[in-house]
């Protein structure tokens, strides 16, 4: 099996299965001496972990998880060495007596039947290694490269928030008032949809519960911000920024489309009016596949969790997965902006010291 290892100067490579012994990530080319913080790297587990409640509301998996990171290699006396960083976090709360009828019917919606197919012998417990609990090891990966980009390049922001989940959606000028307000994703966390608009995110609640009490699901749409990026990154032709980007996006076992700055709506737009204008809105901070340093955004679609129904009372399920899979996108993004830092200094003389 292939396909495990991410980026091209910043490398992780994720291992281990939702009901194995545990799930983990070897980090290859972060430089040394960058400040490892273990409460960044806690906090952003913390973020993504199941059985979490925010004001006491739980709208998200019941699996009880302590997500606590093992710290093997690659760091000594709080910082890193400039070697492999191996982290490791074990699974506690699996219960795989609840699988034990998908490993004779696949779910419909999951890669349970596509994975036996490809594979021949597959552990159908949880989904395996395509359950999103193999995403803890992305948001470890995004915890070293969130610590280099605090300390190297500070006014580098990654933020992401909900805004839709299911019928409901935030109006335009809802979304605008969020991005110029909005300066940090633990603002995000203090909504527990994080859909950080108060009415809007009391709706989400009660349509949350009331799906996880049914067995239902929904999907939405998150919009990522990158503000303040240096510009400069990407690598034309085939490595530009935007695709980088687009690709860890659609990684995710949920995502079903990307859209950069204007999306679907340049298709009608006059293009005299639109490329004269030239502003971030509409190209969402990159051109000719490269950051302008504008704010980039992108917006990210996801299908409803495919756990629904009697399939859901046997295995426990999100109602929708958004809410945890923001910390993820945004561990995506911060990994994808260090992978092109490193990559940069490779493009002129002058960035070699």
């Amino acid at each position: 099996m292939g396909g495990n290892l991410f980026g091209e100067r910043f490398q992780l490579i994720s291992f281990g299965e939702s009901h194995g012994v545990g799930l983990g990530v070897v980090i290859d080319g972060c430089p040394s001496e960058v400040i490892f913080d273990e409460v960044i790297l806690r906090k952003e587990l913390e973020r993504r972990r199941p059985g979490q409640k925010v004001n006491n509301i739980s709208i998200v998996s019941d699996r009880q998880e302590l997500d606590s990171p093992e710290i093997l290699s690659g760091v000594y006396q709080g910082k890193t060495l400039g070697t492999p960083i191996a982290m490791f976090v074990r699974n506690n709360d699996a219960r795989s007596q609840d699988y034990n009828e998908i490993a004779q019917k696949p779910r419909p919606g999951h890669a349970d039947d596509t994975w036996k197919m490809k594979f021949g012998h597959t552990d159908p417990r949880g989904g395996g290694r395509s359950s999103g609990r193999e995403t803890l090891a992305r948001v470890m990966g995004g915890a070293v490269a969130k610590m280099f980009l605090n300390q190297c390049f500070p006014e580098t922001k990654i933020i992401a928030y909900a805004k839709q989940i299911g019928p409901l959606k935030l109006t335009p000028e809802d979304c605008l008032e969020i991005e110029t307000k909005i300066t940090s994703p633990y603002e995000v966390d203090t909504f527990s949809s994080r859909c950080p608009h108060a009415i809007m995110n009391s709706k989400i609640e009660e349509l949350l519960v009331k799906a996880k009490q049914e067995g239902r699901s929904y999907g939405g749409e998150v919009i990522v911000l990158i503000k303040n990026p240096p510009s400069g990154l990407g690598q034309p032709v085939f490595h530009k920024l935007k695709s980088d980007l687009a690709s860890a996006f659609m990684s995710l076992g949920a995502t079903t489309g990307v859209e950069l700055g204007a999306g679907h709506e340049a298709t009608a737009a006059e293009g005299s009016q639109f490329h004269q204008q030239q502003t971030q809105a509409h190209y969402g901070g990159i051109r000719g596949g490269i950051s302008t340093g504008e704010t980039i955004q992108f917006k990210v679609f996801f299908k409803p969790t495919a756990t629904v129904l009697d399939t859901a009372k046997k295995g426990r399920h999100d109602p929708c997965i958004i809410p945890r899979a923001i910390p993820v996108l945004e561990a995506m993004a911060q990994m994808v902006i260090m992978d092109h830092i490193l990559w940069q200094r490779q493009d002129r003389a002058s960035l070699i010291r």
